[in-house]
């Protein structure tokens, strides 16, 4: 395999033209299964003899300029007048889409928000036609529903700390066993000695 190799296009090699080559081994297979085509015809139709066709090769000259050279050979030189220009290329830019979520520019202005005073004015006439005008205009030509009983009385919840437990504040953590040691150290040593000392100094200052 490492006799065949490819020229490239518009390459003419004055020796070694192993595509030639290659052409006439290809020529010789072909004659091959020409005489094998002919043997197994003879042998079809019975008779012994068979005529086998076998055409030698033409004689080649190496140094002789092989067909299509000249067409070849003009095409390569109208190529290479031709007027090849290198065309930039850019890569792409990329595309701005103003988008309303990411500018905040092209949003329409915030609506001014109403003052309390309409606020309440609002809710007060939005109570007055939920709760009368309408129930009043539904309840036209019907009649009155029976009045149910009226609402119990209920006891009166006051949150006291002495029986709601969750009230009061939470109770403070011990001290621990050291901690009330040096206490207790520190008040004998208070009750014991600084406090006699210091009364007798303010007797004899008196």
């Amino acid at each position: 395999m490492s006799d065949i190799q490819s020229a490239s296009i518009g390459f003419i090699a004055p020796i070694g033209d192993f595509g030639r080559h290659n052409s006439q081994i290809t020529g010789s297979v072909n004659h091959l299964w020409k005489d094998f085509y002919a043997q197994a015809l003879a042998e079809q139709s019975g008779t012994e003899g068979y005529a086998t066709v076998d055409t030698a090769p033409t004689a080649k000259n190496e140094n002789a300029e092989p067909r299509g050279g000249s067409e070849v050979l003009g095409t390569i030189v109208t190529q290479r007048h031709c007027d090849v220009q290198d065309t930039e290329l850019r890569p792409p830019e990329a595309l701005f889409l103003p988008i309303a979520e990411f500018e905040l520019d092209l949003l329409p202005p915030p609506a001014v928000p109403y003052p309390p005073e309409v606020i309440v004015e609002q809710q007060h006439q939005q109570d007055f036609n939920t709760t009368w005008v309408r129930p009043v205009v539904m309840a036209q030509g019907h009649p009155l529903p029976e009045p149910g009983p009226a609402p119990e009385p209920r006891a009166l919840h006051l949150p006291i700390a002495e029986f709601e437990s969750d009230l009061l504040p939470p109770p403070a953590e011990p001290f621990d066993a050291m901690t009330l040691i040096e206490q207790q150290r520190a008040m004998d040593f208070d009750l014991g000695w600084a406090r006699p000392l210091v009364v007798n100094n303010l007797r004899l200052a008196a």
